[in-house]
């Protein structure tokens, strides 16, 4: 696999960083990313949800937000917050959470990567979604958040990684208002790192698939461009625009945390008459005092008004061999959630909603408690091996399926072109 150095905008030193870091885009909607950015003016908040910082009727999708963003990374930049590097260099990302640590190079990926399987995913992507990132790099001229790529780990490329590391000073180490410690350091010896990583075959889109999706368009738009204004198509497929940012993570390190599901009725049954359409389908149900803190192989939490239960399904043989098919949410939805319940498509059906595993088994007890929900089934998280495998083979993963904690921040490494 390719990687590239590239000159990042970045803090000017790791004070300003503490202050510019922001979560995702894609974490936060406008009024949390409002409150998080109040009385910050630093905050990357203002560049990747710029609505914040206009009329609150503002069409999220109009071109005053895009030029807004344009502007506020701008204004960072004229205000010595953020920096451009003299020199192309890779960097190393480290995040350390709850005494767990996870360490990522960061480079620019070929955005062609992404179209010919060089790069994988395993989720759909929302044409809104993809059409507002587009927007957002085009206006910018950069990207401001970082792709969460992870590979197959290599022994070479962790031996330098650790020698990066070890003992060298960091270009910032922090740790943000919610406990989570950030370092970032710069490669002293980038062409030994980009060799190693020739030895990578592939990489997986851990999360970031409209950010992906959204760096190849654009990349194809000024890549088309460029030919139009005369540059030849080698030109054109070389410029720094044909590229994205990327924290690829060696896939050992990497914790997938659950996807809960959250059923708002009982479709017309009563509680006892649904654990007996349950069992009509061939699932099992004990009660339970609490959710398992390893759940079985095959099996989730059931949240009614009166407790918890322990709900297990059969898996065929058919259904075991199968990537997607063997999946609990797939096992779930189509044993259970469609037939007995009638949730039709997760992803537009609003009688179901999704809580991330960051939250607890708390959070379902409480949208129980509430009426929010009749049912919550706490989910066993998917794993990784899981996650390639459905992307190798081609295929997606059930929505909310998998939340990746921590989040990358924003704003510590910016790819401007």
């Amino acid at each position: 696999m390719q990687i590239h150095p590239f000159a990042a905008l970045r803090p000017a030193d790791c004070a300003t960083a503490a202050k510019v870091a922001s979560l995702p885009y894609d974490v936060v909607d406008a009024a949390e990313a409002a409150a998080l950015a109040a009385g910050n003016p630093l905050s990357f908040l203002h560049v990747v949800r710029s609505e914040i910082d206009l009329p609150q009727n503002t069409d999220p999708r109009s071109p005053a937000v895009y030029e807004k963003a344009n502007a506020a990374l701008d204004a960072l930049v004229s205000r010595g917050a953020l920096v451009t590097e003299s020199e192309p260099a890779t960097y190393i990302y480290r995040q350390t959470m709850d005494g767990r640590s996870q360490t990522a190079v960061v480079a620019c990926c070929n955005a062609s990567d992404y179209g010919n399987g060089t790069i994988l995913r395993h989720e759909k992507t929302r044409k809104d979604k993809e059409d507002d990132r587009t927007d957002h790099i085009l206006a910018t001229r950069a990207h401001t958040g970082q792709v969460f790529l992870c590979y197959e780990d290599v022994a070479a490329v962790d031996a330098l990684v650790e020698a990066e590391t070890s003992g060298a000073e960091p270009l910032f180490d922090f740790t943000a208002e919610d406990g989570i410690r950030h370092a970032v350091w710069r490669v002293r010896d980038t062409p030994a790192l980009v060799a190693a990583f020739a030895a990578v075959p592939r990489a997986f889109i851990a999360d970031g698939h409209h950010r992906s999706a959204a760096s190849f368009r654009a990349a194809e738009t000024l890549r088309a461009a460029a030919e139009a204004a005369g540059a030849s198509p080698d030109k054109a497929s070389s410029l720094e625009s044909s590229r994205f940012m990327a924290c690829l993570f060696p896939a050992s390190q990497l914790r997938i945390l659950p996807y809960h599901r959250c059923v708002r009725d009982l479709n017309g049954l009563s509680p006892k008459e649904f654990l007996k359409a349950a069992l009509a389908r061939g699932f099992s149900a004990a009660s339970i005092p609490a959710p398992d803190a390893a759940l079985p192989s095959h099996s989730c939490a059931l949240r009614l008004e009166d407790g918890w239960y322990r709900l297990s399904w059969p898996v065929t043989d058919e259904q075991a061999a199968d990537p997607v098919a063997r999946l609990d949410p797939t096992r779930l939805q189509e044993d259970l959630l469609a037939p007995v319940l009638g949730v039709g498509d997760p992803r537009t059906d609003p009688r179901i909603f999704f809580v991330g595993g960051i939250r607890g088994t708390g959070a379902l007890e409480e949208a129980v408690r509430t009426g929010k929900a009749a049912a919550a089934f706490a989910m066993a998280p998917a794993t990784i091996g899981q996650m390639m495998a459905v992307a190798l083979a081609g295929r997606q993963m059930p929505p909310k399926s998998t939340w990746f904690e921590p989040k990358l921040r924003s704003g510590l490494l910016v790819h401007r072109f």
